[in-house]
């Protein structure tokens, strides 16, 4: 008899807690076949912001990047790297590149994922051989798929240890500075952040609710959500942000907004600029 945990009857208090907590609404959802530690850990994600002023454990970002670098990789090409900030001035510079998010000067370590397209230029010019592949978008999608594959394992795998993150997608918004802060080669872009640290225990938060299932998941072929999906899930939504005492604002109003625009982007609309003064000649 196999007693291993993938293997082991659901425990549909947890199951059951899990689905509650990441939904507030446990109708249509079918029974897991299995309960266990990595889905508690996945299903219990939720974004920390503020973090207790102690340094990693000992091994931590070593363990991190081992399981970020066990996630798959198109064609094995590893297209990705990440640079590790300590140094605390340049946190803060980095802070007030990311639009002046303070988790990112007071978190003790943060993690640049890069899509990395400058190591397959050299490996290629080392044999002599044309990398003119790296200038079509294709590449360039390539490495930030691997980078963001590579940085959800990171999530995982540090969430299982007790520390807690936030993902910056600020790191966009000033693409060369940022570049020229951390001293990135042509071909290399800096896709989003990654703070990380001891969460704060006096500023603990809830499990954000997510779109029903319903309104992402797909059979056989593609079908637009019914109107009044999105509208549960704006009053769902409402009211985690009246527990947590936040600012109440439908979902419907606050996606839109950010879509809605060039100046909704923060200096992201220039983004197709900001890739070729990088190094990234997308064809």
């Amino acid at each position: 008899m196999n007693d291993s945990p993938s293997s082991a009857p659901p425990s549909l208090g947890g199951w059951e807690a899990a689905l509650r907590a990441r939904y507030r609404d446990r109708s249509g959802a079918r029974p897991s076949p299995g309960w266990n530690d990595v889905l508690e850990t996945i299903l219990d994600h939720r974004s920390v912001r503020r973090f207790r002023a102690d340094p990693l454990p000992a091994g931590a970002l070593d363990t991190i990047v081992a399981a970020a670098q066990s996630a798959p990789s198109s064609s094995n090409l590893q297209a990705w790297s990440v640079v590790a900030v300590e140094d605390p001035e340049r946190r803060a510079r980095l802070a007030a590149l990311a639009g002046g998010q303070r988790h990112v000067a007071e978190a003790p370590l943060v993690l640049v994922f890069l899509a990395d397209l400058a190591r397959l230029d050299g490996a290629a010019r080392g044999r002599g051989v044309p990398a003119e592949g790296l200038d079509y978008l294709e590449s360039f999608l390539v490495g930030v798929v691997d980078a963001a594959l590579a940085a959800q394992n990171a999530v995982v795998a540090l969430e299982s240890l007790g520390l807690g993150c936030c993902y910056i997608g600020a790191m966009r918004n000033r693409p060369e500075e940022v570049a020229a802060e951390l001293g990135l080669p042509p071909k290399v872009f800096a896709v989003f952040g990654l703070t990380i640290g001891i969460p704060d225990p006096a500023a603990t938060t809830a499990v954000k609710p997510r779109l029903p299932p319903a309104v992402v998941l797909h059979r056989e072929r593609y079908q637009a959500p019914e109107s009044n999906e999105l509208s549960l899930y704006d009053a769902r939504l409402r009211s985690f942000q009246r527990e947590q005492r936040m600012r109440e604002q439908d979902w419907t109003v606050q996606a839109t907004e950010r879509v809605k625009g060039p100046e909704s982007l923060s200096g992201r609309h220039r983004l197709r600029d900001a890739l070729a003064a990088l190094g990234f000649h997308l064809r």
